[in-house]
């Protein structure tokens, strides 16, 4: 199997999405690209362990793509392993009326995960400049003070959410928050593969809505609208990562180990040493259990 540098998917200078793969060949066969998936997982599961352990950094996944980018799978199969009292996920769809009285940060921010936990944004607050800039009107529905019509949501109005969600990220990974955000990048032909199978399979016909032709059509601006935020949000502290998502076991292997090879770079999150007094008595409390 083909070793690859996570690094080459992570985004650094200015990218055209149209000129970015959205395949990546590994040299080798679905088999043991699971094979491999599996091992890397397992790793990432007992890391998991040692930062609950340790308790000082929590790890912020956010996932965004095109629908049937295969995010849900891609979120079962990577974390299959993990301890769930030490992952959260969150499906964010369409605010609910408690939420459309907060800001547009707001239900983002409560769901954060805590120190010592990981937390999954499967869609997240990037759906603020992303479907509400291909639908301008759906902004009118923030009931923002200086909002009162589809022409208050200009260039200005857009540049000045960018520097908020930049400034959001920059103040959870100064707090602690190590942050991953990857896009799952699909050819308009794979989505429209994808799309047929969910009408051709009875099982899938749950995941069919009409709506999703309709954003179909949109395809283009959604384009323009991603490739847009990822170059203006893409930091070294909350770096973007594209991943050629054609094929959904790569996209799953790449993404695993992005996170690990991240993550072993933090040489300060291990466990815990015990206090001496009771390192010094080990053989003690061993004893004192045996003999009951």
């Amino acid at each position: 199997m083909k070793e690859i540098n996570t690094n080459i998917f992570k985004i650094t200078q200015d990218i055209s999405l149209s000129k970015t793969p959205t395949t990546f060949d590994l040299e080798t066969n679905k088999k043991e690209i699971e094979n491999e998936l599996e091992s890397v997982r397992e790793k990432l599961g007992d890391f998991q362990n040692t930062i609950y352990a340790h308790g000082k950094y929590a790890v912020l996944i956010c996932i965004q793509g095109m629908d049937t980018a295969g995010k849900d799978s891609m979120i079962r199969e990577v974390f299959k392993d993990f301890n769930t009292r030490g992952i959260v996920v969150h499906s964010f769809k369409v605010p609910t009326e408690l939420e459309r009285k907060h800001d547009y940060l707001w239900r983002h921010y409560i769901a954060l995960p805590a120190r010592g936990k990981f937390g999954v944004f499967n869609r997240t607050h990037y759906e603020n400049v992303l479907v509400t800039r291909v639908h301008p009107g759906y902004i009118l529905g923030e009931f923002l003070p200086d909002v009162n019509s589809v022409k208050d949501v200009n260039e200005a109005f857009w540049n000045k959410r960018f520097d908020q969600i930049n400034n959001f990220e920059k103040h959870i990974a100064e707090n602690g928050t190590i942050i991953f955000k990857f896009f799952l990048h699909i050819s308009k032909d794979e989505q429209k593969n994808r799309l047929l199978r969910r009408l051709h399979k009875a099982e899938k016909n749950w995941k069919f809505s009409p709506g999703d032709l309709k954003e179909r059509k949109l395809w283009k601006n959604y384009q323009d609208c991603y490739e847009d935020a990822i170059n203006r949000t893409s930091k070294k502290h909350a770096p973007w990562y594209t991943i050629p998502a054609d094929d959904k076991p790569t996209a799953r292997y790449i993404v695993a180990r992005i996170l690990y090879d991240t993550l072993i770079q933090y040489k300060d999150i291990v466990e815990p040493e015990l206090e001496e007094e009771v390192k010094a008595n080990l053989d003690l409390y061993i004893k004192e259990l045996e003999q009951e």
